[in-house]
């Protein structure tokens, strides 16, 4: 029988000790070469918000829209928008700052249209629309016509 012979092999050992060391001088270093970071909380910064009243402002408990013949729509005597205007964007951003005035002021918002006689029906119904866009559910009709006669203008 033959024997095996050992084979001697070379091992090749990685010396640790000098790696370790060399890690620490570069810790050492990027410690020593960085520079502080200040922190932000020493620059005073003022962010907006909303504050509750206390005490309950003194707003219109109602905005009054009248609807005249020509399909012009006058708000609290402010004319809004053009008689060909369906969407009536001007009435929805006035109406939605309203709603949120009274939401804050803790009062419903309310809105009464006074239409005259001959106004056209879908007049009313884009009025009535731009009501429900600005989410203002308090919607009623005046008992007379927006001139001031009794002229049963709620169609």
């Amino acid at each position: 029988m033959k024997r095996k012979k050992r084979r001697v092999e070379n091992t090749m050992e990685i010396q640790m000790t000098p790696m370790i060391d060399m890690v620490f001088l570069l810790l050492v270093f990027f410690m020593v070469t960085s520079k502080p970071i200040k922190p932000e909380a020493d620059i005073s910064i003022a962010l907006p918000g909303e504050v509750s009243q206390e005490e309950v402002l003194d707003i219109p408990d109602e905005q009054r829209v009248i609807i005249l013949e020509s399909g012009q729509v006058v708000l609290n005597e402010q004319v809004l928008g053009t008689p060909d205007d369906i969407g009536l964007s001007e009435l929805v951003k006035v109406l939605r700052r309203f709603k949120l005035a009274a939401e804050r002021n803790r009062a419903e918002a309310l809105v009464t249209l006074a239409p005259e006689d001959e106004v056209k029906h879908q007049r009313i119904v884009d009025v009535l629309n731009a009501c429900a866009i600005a989410e203002i559910k308090g919607v009623t009709f005046a008992a007379g016509s927006g001139d001031g006669d009794n002229g049963g203008g709620g169609q």
